[in-house]
């Protein structure tokens, strides 16, 4: 039997519910990786722990300014692409698991955390006072990692109603068939409900909320507008902005960016959810 072929087409998600920086940037980037990956016996989670690495080692040079912005540019947009390619490699591949599902998100986790506490570190460097930046960090972490839960919320609604990107739950509390996992999978699933069960349960009560007496499910996920929206909420738009901001040498910029623009469009896409397409579902 002749071995798969490698198509681009089967590494994406969908073109309506990714986002449109992932779209025309990130993955066709990340599909020349994926292609010349694809033979090879590099695994999805080797290119998980790879992009977690990358991001976590721009993160720390970030405290140290002037030129090793540069370097923390190219080591935060290299955990970008990596973010991109390990997904795409595992679709392309049919390699889906559930390890890899939690090893993908704890990265991300670790990465952002160690990257507003770098930012946070160059502000009072910088002279800014430390009270005023230990409470701009903080909300800019929690308003990344809230913002792309409700953009990871949407986007597998969306594709479960057609019954696909089974893999991912829209909540991931332990289940029975769970505690058939091996115990490495079983611990990541452990340390994900830690850092993000209670987001899973916030995403879970904004949707209801929004979607108060709609009955029309399928077309309350599939909403076009709604999910462009929720599409510049994902995390290829956090570190594109990231890296535009540190090759300009401003990262003050990118928190900003961050905590106002993408948190006001946050903002926005609920209450579009909420009275636009509610309202027009309950007509």
């Amino acid at each position: 039997m002749a071995a798969k072929a490698y198509s681009y087409s089967d590494s994406l998600k969908s073109d309506l519910s990714d986002e449109p920086i992932n779209l025309y940037l990130q993955r066709p980037l990340a599909g020349i990786l994926v292609r010349l990956l694809f033979r090879t016996a590099v695994t999805p989670n080797e290119l998980t722990i790879a992009g977690a690495v990358s991001g976590v080692a721009g993160a720390l040079l970030i405290p140290f300014g002037g030129h090793m912005f540069w370097a923390a540019a190219a080591l935060l947009y290299l955990k970008d692409i990596l973010d991109s390619a390990d997904g795409q490699l595992a679709r392309a591949k049919q390699r889906y698991s559930r390890r890899g599902r939690f090893l993908d998100s704890i990265g991300d986790f670790a990465v952002n955390l160690f990257l507003f506490g770098g930012i946070g570190t160059l502000l009072v460097r910088l002279g800014y006072p430390s009270g005023i930046v230990l409470v701009g960090s903080l909300v800019g972490f929690l308003g990344v990692t809230l913002r792309v839960s409700y953009h990871v919320f949407y986007q597998t609604a969306y594709l479960h109603t057609f019954k696909e990107y089974q893999t991912n739950r829209l909540t991931e509390e332990l289940r029975e068939e769970d505690y058939a996992q091996d115990p490495v999978t079983r611990r990541l699933q452990q340390t994900f409900q830690i850092l993000y069960g209670w987001q899973d349960r916030l995403m879970t009560r904004i949707d209801g909320v929004s979607r108060k007496g709609v009955d029309r499910v399928s077309e309350w996920y599939r909403d076009p507008a709604g999910l462009r929206l929720g599409g510049f909420l994902g995390l290829g738009t956090e570190y594109v902005m990231l890296t535009i901001c540190l090759i300009v040498k401003n990262p003050q910029a990118y928190l900003l960016g961050s905590v106002v623009v993408l948190n006001g469009l946050w903002m926005l896409t609920m209450a579009y959810r909420k009275f636009v397409v509610a309202g027009k579902l309950l007509e």
